[in-house]
């Protein structure tokens, strides 16, 4: 072995403590990237042969009621491969306990032999054209422990349906279960679908011979031009009552598991590079200050020959080496963890053919990037041996200039100081770029610390202002079809409610120039008692008599303000498109809509007073009461919601405990490696001080508050900082389907304070052991060895 690498031996011996350290956080980077990224990848790989193998479709269209004859003629429209109708209908099912709601979607399949959609048979048989047969949703089934051979009895139109279940199946459009983008959390036990034959879908329901949806898929070769043909749909639907036209980019399952795909994708970059960058600039400062320190012993090795490659060469290794071990440990641990991760979104997500595979590639690039970012770490660090000249070596180096720092010329202030604080007070200002950096770094780990607390709060905030400030009724009711105010009445003859409004929810197309976007506009009274919007800036947003107020995400979408105008494309029957003048732009929590007084919107449509739903409080047994109610479409309870929620809490707890170690491994790393350094270029220095009778205790005490007096410099910066972090995080993760609130509590602020000042704490005592190692009257003697 070469006397350089012996050499390279002993430094990582005599620095293991610094060395582990960062050879942690390269650890963790190396690890999160690679295993983030292969379970990235597998989880997209994943969905795309589920949805090959199960003829997932490309554009699904709900509609009052087609007939096979029009569905059929769709397929002279270029560039429309098959279109298949089916029936779908959310009913109440019957369960044991007379107080639980549980709803399922009964979807009727396809007599084609190819069929859009298709399912994908966990256990059991196909229906067989049984109309007392039905499958059953994994997700469903193994929420609520139901088994072939069970029989289940859903409410049809006021009828109960006893059903023999005889599959057990997944579907493409149920990989994430929602009933729909209101309920922001799946409730496997209270929703889910079955499948049923067409005939009996048909006679239930009643729609002999016609549909409730066409479910489309476009030719490869065409669907760059997807947007015109969804146009040529709806336009030959038209007179059919088009409700709403969704493409798969829009469907809800596929919306929500490409946001996780690209979450894998941003915390694998975001993490890792943190990481990456924090570790180079903890190299760069550590290799500085250890060829500083070995300034005599790089004179004597350029003495003996060596040139300046060769030892620049030396201390870019003790970097590579690092990266390296790192490198190969963390990729080692990715692939169980990644299989954990697998085995984690298998249990939220349906996917039965998940399919884990182990992506060479990013093992290549993580060793690529951990080297690349040690090698220039290394050779900015090393770099000032280039300018020792071996003469100069031989002797110590002369002492930098002192000087007063500017505090001290405030007599009446630095008069009243003691000397040990004087002297941690000088430290700091003299060692800027040391000091600077132990700020920043406590300032970030107080940032990444914050955003875990903050998304802690998130949900339950969500949650609050949409169902405690937004939206205030206890039930939400839609009907199976329009009707007008007596079904209002109706219900309150057999609800005892405390207040009942009716509402019209009816879905339009929304356009200003190319910007369009398809949403529900919710017609409700102008004296409303159950909404309350509100600006951006917290001003309250009466309901006008005329035009219509956009939910603020939907405004950002269309590019509108108050005062535009946009067009509304009308999907009913024979009905025009109208120009309507927006009046407000409101902050919606769940979902994308748009809000009109109800008689205007009936006005647009022209009908009189036409509603399908109704928004009531009640503390009546509302759903047991309507479960029977033919007309009844379904019956959303907030309290439900609020269950849901609560079980969701779990899993939020759990990532929130993730990120903090994350940020406390940062925060240790970084307060342990400077605390390090300064201690081993001071070590002249404390000896001085033992020789003026301070004792240990007293010099890791200085230590102590120097890191105290930056910690709290720290913390004060990271206090923007994590404002940014959080306000980013809220901007990349609201979509279509939810705008989280950017709401801080000072609770917040504390408990990510404390956290800090804990990782800090447990940084400096990990030192300790290092000022009681010190051998103070080696370094008086001021000798190489």
């Amino acid at each position: 072995m070469k006397k350089l690498d012996v050499r390279l031996l002993r430094l990582i011996k005599n620095s293991k403590g610094q060395f582990a350290s960062i050879t942690v956080m390269i650890i963790l980077a190396l690890t999160i990237y690679v295993s983030f990224s292969m379970v990235g990848d597998n989880l997209y790989n994943s969905i795309y042969y589920y949805y090959d193998i199960t003829n997932f479709g490309d554009v699904f269209v709900e509609v009052v009621k087609a007939p096979k004859s029009a569905i059929d003629q769709l397929h002279r429209i270029e560039g429309i491969e098959a279109a298949q109708g089916r029936i779908s209908s959310d009913v109440p099912l019957r369960v044991e306990d007379p107080d639980e709601k549980v709803r399922v979607r009964v979807v009727s399949l396809p007599k084609e032999e190819k069929v859009i959609n298709d399912l994908y048979m966990l256990e059991g048989r196909g229906l067989q054209e049984d109309s007392r047969a039905t499958m059953v949703l994994q997700q469903f089934s193994d929420a609520r422990g139901i088994q072939l051979e069970d029989k289940i009895i859903p409410y049809i139109a006021g009828r109960e349906y006893p059903l023999d279940v005889v599959g057990i199946v997944g579907s493409p459009e149920y990989i994430y279960l929602m009933e729909n983008d209101q309920t922001l959390l799946p409730a496997e036990e209270r929703f889910g679908v079955i499948y049923v034959t067409e005939d009996f879908a048909q006679s239930a329901l009643g729609y002999q011979g016609s549909y409730n949806e066409v479910m489309i898929t476009i030719k490869e070769e065409h669907l760059h031009r997807i947007d015109t043909i969804v146009e040529e749909i709806e336009d030959h639907l038209d007179r059919y009552g088009v409700r709403r036209t969704i493409k798969r980019d829009e469907q809800l399952s596929h919306k929500m598991m490409m946001e996780e795909v690209n979450q894998l994708d941003m915390m694998s970059t975001a993490i890792t590079l943190l990481f990456l960058v924090v570790s180079a600039v903890i190299i760069n400062i550590m290799l500085s200050r250890m060829v500083k320190n070995d300034r005599m012993a790089i004179g004597v090795m350029k003495a003996l020959g060596y040139n300046n490659l060769n030892i620049l060469g030396h201390y870019t290794k003790f970097a590579v080496v690092m990266g390296l071990v790192g490198s190969i440990i963390g990729i080692v641990l990715s692939i169980p963890l990644s299989q954990w991760f697998t085995n984690l979104y298998i249990l939220f997500f349906n996917i039965p053919m998940f399919q884990m595979e182990v992506y060479d590639i990013y093992f290549v690039y993580g060793i690529l990037l951990t080297t690349g970012f040690c090698v220039a770490s290394g050779l900015i660090g090393a770099r000032s041996v280039l300018k020792i000249l071996p003469a100069d070596a031989m002797r110590p180096e002369a002492p930098r200039a002192g000087g007063r720092i500017w505090l001290e010329k405030v007599k009446f202030l630095w008069n009243r100081i003691t000397f040990s604080w004087k002297m941690v007070i000088r430290n700091i200002l003299r060692n800027k770029r040391r000091a600077a950096f132990l700020g920043l770094g406590i300032a970030l780990t107080y940032g990444i610390t914050m955003v875990p607390v903050f998304m802690s709060s998130v949900w339950s905030n969500l949650f609050m202002l949409q169902y405690g400030e937004f939206q205030t009724m206890d039930y939400n009711i839609d009907f199976s079809h329009p009707m007008n105010n007596n079904g209002i009445r109706e219900l309150s003859q057999v609800i005892e409610v405390d207040h009942i409004e009716p509402k019209t929810e009816i879905p339009f197309e929304l356009r200003r120039g190319w910007r369009k976007k398809t949403v529900s506009i919710i017609g409700i009274p102008r004296d409303t008692k159950f909404y309350h919007l509100k600006t951006p800036s917290g001003s309250s947003v009466d309901i006008p008599g005329e035009g219509i107020i956009l939910a603020e995400r939907l405004a950002e979408i269309l590019g509108v303000g108050v005062g535009d105008e946009i067009l509304i494309k009308n999907f009913m029957p024979n009905k025009e498109d109208s120009v309507i003048e927006v009046k407000g732009v409101a902050v919606q929590y769940l979902g994308t809509n748009a809000y009109m007084d109800i008689e205007a919107l009936n006005d647009l449509l022209g009908e009189k007073g036409m509603v399908t739903g109704a928004l009531m409080n009640s503390r009546d047994e509302v759903v047991s009461k309507l479960r029977n109610v033919g007309n009844i479409r379904q019956v959303q309870s907030v309290e439900d919601m609020k269950n849901s929620f609560l079980e969701f809490m779990d899993l939020i707890i759990y990532s929130v405990g993730v990120l903090m170690i994350f940020g406390g491994i940062l925060g240790f790393a970084i307060v342990y490696n400077v605390t390090i350094i300064s201690i081993s270029e001071r070590t002249m220095e404390f000896s001085s001080l033992r020789v003026m009778g301070f004792d240990k205790k007293e010099i890791y005490r200085m230590i102590s508050r120097e890191n105290g007096v930056m910690t709290f410099l720290g913390i004060m910066l990271g206090v923007p900082l994590a404002y940014g972090m959080c306000r980013a995080m809220i901007s990349a993760l609201s979509t279509d389907l939810f705008s989280i609130p950017f709401i801080i509590s000072p609770r917040s602020y504390i408990i990510t304070a404390i956290a800090t000042i804990v990782f800090v704490v447990i940084a400096q005592l990990a030192t300790l052991r290092k000022i009681h190692r010190l051998n103070f009257m080696d370094a008086l003697k001021n000798r190489i060895s």
